[in-house]
């Protein structure tokens, strides 16, 4: 059984999602030890619980110590099986979250997975569901990874309820590794406003112009978006797309917080990486790293930050997988020698 310190490095709920995901994968008992030990409120919290009890659904594990606040897991894994699955986090908990821990195993499962997780999809400190939709699968993409994921509606803190759907194909082949270290040219920049139906429409148009603002005379093209939700709320978050790269930047509105500086947050973060040269935002950095090592080869990519989530992914992926990984901290360059793990084995296809 391998031992994780859920301390190390940045301490937090990364270390636990990696940790699940790759012990649903590769069929391998874990111990999680320590979890969130520094945080002011340690342990188990209901956003990482429901991450903790979907990856036990998709592979039938045996679990220990699965409560609010326990600081300890054991984590026995059985067989991994797509099929449909049913999600709830819970108030605002977020579904995001739940999806990208669940997600690399369900990749691997020998039939096709439909997932629907009912909570937060658009809340602070995780990416929201335009984030992963927009920046994180298309990125997925082109390692050919094939998902679909669709909000059915938003949910914003405090209340939550809100609902997001993906399908997962089987991959019938290794990931493609991924030859990011020169992004080349700006393909689109794409502002996706969404404001709740109660509130005011404008908040839509004032939020995309706020993002402009802060751009300059660079090109953005705007969708919006103004469903009902349980909570009222906002959103704005901008995608660059280049030839061999990818960027999101986000805000979430609050109240005394203006539309046009929720739009100016997410514009001043993306205008900042246009400016530089990275192929990859400070987040979806860490996020491809479990994908990259992987794949059937060499991945290269220049993150924006090397941020401690990186560095604590690269941490856990080596305790579970024997892979090269480099983070060049002056430059932000990752290569990552990844092991070319094979798709599952499905009736009708041979390995």
């Amino acid at each position: 059984m391998l031992t994780i310190d859920g301390s190390y490095g940045e301490g937090g709920g990364q270390v636990l999602r990696t940790s699940l995901a790759l012990s649903a994968l590769l069929g391998r008992e874990l111990r999680i030890e320590q979890i969130r030990a520094g945080r002011s409120k340690p342990g188990l919290a209901p956003q990482h619980l429901a991450s903790v009890h979907a990856t036990a659904g998709i592979c039938g594990a045996t679990v220990t110590g699965d409560r609010l606040g326990s600081q300890e897991l054991t984590f026995i894994p059985g067989e991994l099986r797509g099929g449909r699955h049913r999600l709830d986090v819970g108030t605002a908990g977020a579904t995001t979250l739940v999806l990208q821990t669940i997600l690399p195993a369900l990749l691997f499962a020998a039939d096709p997975s439909s997932v629907q997780i009912h909570g937060g999809t658009n809340v602070p400190w995780s990416p929201p569901q335009e984030y992963i939709a927009q920046v994180f699968l298309p990125a997925l993409a082109a390692m050919g990874a094939e998902v679909r994921l669709d909000c059915m509606v938003p949910g914003f803190y405090p209340k939550g309820g809100g609902c997001i759907e993906a399908r997962m194909t089987p991959l019938s082949a290794a990931l493609t590794p991924l030859e990011w270290s020169q992004r080349g040219q700006l393909r689109s920049l794409v502002a996706y406003s969404v404001a709740e139906a109660r509130l005011p429409g404008h908040i839509l148009k004032r939020q995309v112009e706020g993002a402009r603002a802060a751009l300059g005379s660079i090109g953005l093209r705007a969708e919006t978006w103004h469903p009902h939700t349980l909570s009222p709320g906002t959103m704005l978050t901008i995608a660059a797309s280049f030839e061999r790269g990818r960027g999101g930047f986000s805000a979430i509105g609050m109240r005394g917080k203006s539309a046009e500086e929720v739009g100016a947050e997410a514009g001043e973060r993306a205008a900042s990486f246009l400016g530089g040269s990275a192929s990859v935002d400070r987040h979806l950095g860490d996020q491809l790293l479990l994908y990259a090592a992987l794949a059937g080869g060499t991945t290269s990519f220049v993150t924006e930050e090397v941020t401690e989530h990186l560095r604590t992914n690269a941490w856990v992926i080596r305790e579970f997988l024997e892979v090269q990984i480099e983070i060049n901290e002056d430059t932000g360059v990752v290569t990552v020698a990844g092991l070319g793990m094979p798709a599952a084995a499905r009736p009708g296809r041979e390995r």
